[in-house]
């Protein structure tokens, strides 16, 4: 199996082969996926609770006599967590509600001329999802990285699916730290199967208008199924598989960006971990870093496969190191290099940057504060990182006098000619007509 990073020297390709260097690997190998989660869309709309129950127990292998995590389940699940998982995950939800508060914006008031007043004023979405998935591992983190920010935002409805695991239970860490969030409304669902109760509702779950969270290649089809569907509900972002890309000038101990690029690449077998390096010395140390650490890391396996898709591009200076980023849009750029901060104004593309040797980008998949729901597969370009302002929608309003309507009546009037739209003209002439309106 490979056990080192492929090492490429960037200025002799040309470019069809930096584009194949940077290439993410393929979601997934099957070209049927969008018409099968079409089919389970269908079956779990017209099948409700019963049809979640069968793709349970065909999925999950797990026969459920209830979709709910109740109250009794709610409170194992607290007993059962130790005082060391608890103290981690109020410290995280701490830090991660200051960081996300403070997203919170005030409404915007703009007189643009005498008489004619502009407003814009934040709304919670009605009813969010979240999707916390569980896969190799529970993930109590992606339950706080959701639950935060639509607590913020005041949503009035937010449910969690998440997985049940094979004794019917869902995960303990995952229910706490939905519970310590606000939480009130827990599914064991996973897959696609959830997406689609979540979308269009069921006995059991609610229906919501967006769907937020990461997930295998399933749900991701899923959320973009549902999202195209009028009836559905609209998603965070697209995704793909996790990613990390350091870039490094050798300032650091080896040892360190070796572990950052592991640390990625041990979410998934598609998972990329790409280093970006000035110095060939030191990414062959790095290269011997990875080839130890393997030896005692648990997710081996997982990790090879991943090692196999990534790569170590050799740049001449940290500038087109920094250029190899931004062509490449990462969700996780680390910066190992002599003065970080100072590379910051030039990064354009990523969806979350670690900044220096003391910032592994482990911090922020826990604790730092930041969300780690982020653009992956190069949507970066485009997207940006889950915010309390995604759980919202942004209302304008507008409010004019009669000076107001009377100081911007000959623009509507010309741009209505212009357009073609005659009554826009006439909607604001028979209001300054009308001798009533005018008191």
């Amino acid at each position: 199996m490979i056990a080192a990073l492929r090492k490429v020297v960037w200025a002799e390709l040309d470019e069809a082969g930096r584009d194949g260097v940077l290439a993410r690997p393929a979601i997934t190998g099957n070209p049927d996926l969008p018409a099968r989660v079409g089919e389970l869309i269908a079956n779990v709309r017209a099948g409700g609770d019963q049809a979640l129950r069968e793709l349970t127990a065909r999925f999950d292998g797990v026969d459920l006599s209830s979709l709910r995590v109740d109250a009794d389940e709610v409170a194992a699940a607290e007993a059962g967590i130790g005082a060391d998982a608890r103290r981690a995950l109020d410290a995280a939800i701490a830090n991660i509600e200051k960081f996300h508060a403070a997203q919170l914006v005030d409404p915007i008031r703009v007189e643009t001329v005498p008489g004619v007043v502009c407003e814009r004023v934040s709304r919670p979405i009605g009813a969010v999802g979240l999707y916390v998935p569980a896969g190799s591992a529970p993930l109590p983190s992606t339950a706080i990285m959701l639950a935060i920010p639509a607590r913020l935002a005041e949503c009035p409805v937010r449910i969690i699916c998440t997985p049940p695991r094979a004794d019917g239970c869902a995960d303990p860490t995952v229910v706490v730290a939905a519970t310590l969030c606000g939480i009130r409304e827990i599914f064991k669902v996973g897959g696609a199967q959830a997406i689609a109760a979540m979308a269009y509702g069921t006995e059991s779950v609610p229906k919501v208008d967006k769907i937020f969270g990461p997930g295998n290649a399933w749900v991701t089809a899923a959320k973009a199924a549902v999202a195209a569907d009028a009836a559905g509900a609209a998603l965070d972002m697209p995704a793909g598989p996790s990613e990390v890309m350091v870039v490094a000038d050798g300032s650091t101990p080896p040892r360190f960006v070796a572990l950052d690029l592991l640390s990625q690449a041990e979410h998934g077998p598609d998972s990329q971990a790409m280093l970006v390096c000035t110095d060939e010395a030191f990414a062959d140390a790095v290269n011997v870093e990875i080839t130890a650490a393997l030896t005692r890391l648990p997710r081996r396996a997982i990790i090879e496969q991943s090692l196999a898709h990534s790569g170590c591009l050799l740049v001449e200076s940290p500038r087109a190191a920094i250029d190899i980023a931004n062509r490449y849009a990462p969700e996780h750029l680390i910066i190992q290099m002599r003065n970080a901060r100072e590379y910051v104004d030039f990064i354009i593309n990523a969806g979350s940057v670690f900044l220096g040797p003391w910032t592994p980008e482990a911090v922020g998949d826990y604790c730092s504060g930041t969300n780690h729901v982020l653009p992956t597969y190069g949507f970066a370009r485009n997207y940006s990182g889950l915010s309390v302002q995604d759980f919202q929608t942004q209302v304008t309003i507008q409010e004019l006098t009669r000076d107001g309507l009377a100081a911007l009546a000959p623009t509507v009037r010309t741009l209505a000619r212009l357009e073609g739209l005659d009554a826009h003209a006439e909607a604001v002439a028979v209001r300054l007509a009308d001798s009533q309106a005018n008191r």
